[in-house]
């Protein structure tokens, strides 16, 4: 076998070890060392689950800023509805946004306190450098409130808060 035949086997060959190593086992794009986020399986989650873009029945505009707040902070849609959130950073800081109940929300921006270099790759949560856009496709399965935030350390306490009515 060649040189750069045995190379290129060898590469191959230590693939699944290199993915297994770089966290990407754990469904985030976080170190080794990070912890994982690990809610409820989206189709079992209080807020809803990832969507099908297919399904999407709206799209709301979401503007995040460095006043830490949310433009709008307060959403209404139906229960099983299907919506895309196309977030913009107005702002000069990153911002992101997740989408969960209030309980799961201030879980993780205690574990954001202790790691604020995790990385989120959820379908419920957008990170975006200033003035980067982005996405997110959610289905609120069912009746209630449901929250999202920025968990980057101090901008869920500075107000960087808002609110889902499930009709």
């Amino acid at each position: 076998m060649k040189t750069s035949n045995r190379f290129l086997y060898a590469l191959f060959l230590s693939m699944p070890a290199l993915a297994f190593a770089a966290g990407g086992h754990e469904g985030h794009g976080m170190s080794a060392s990070a912890p994982a986020m690990h809610a409820e399986p989206a189709e079992h989650a209080a807020a809803g689950m990832a969507g099908d873009p297919a399904k999407v029945t709206r799209t709301i505009p979401v503007e995040m800023n460095d006043g830490m707040r949310f433009t709008p902070d307060q959403v209404t849609v139906k229960a099983g509805e299907t919506v895309r959130f196309f977030i913009v950073n107005k702002g000069k800081l990153p911002h992101e946004m997740v989408i969960g109940t209030a309980g799961e929300l201030k879980e993780h921006a205690e574990k954001m306190r202790k790691m604020p270099g995790m990385v989120h790759q959820d379908a419920n949560q957008m990170k975006l450098a200033p003035g980067q856009r982005g996405a997110i496709v959610w289905t609120f399965t069912k009746a209630g409130t449901v929250n999202y935030a920025c968990l980057v350390p101090g901008h869920m306490e500075a107000g960087m808060v808002g609110s889902v009515l499930v009709q």
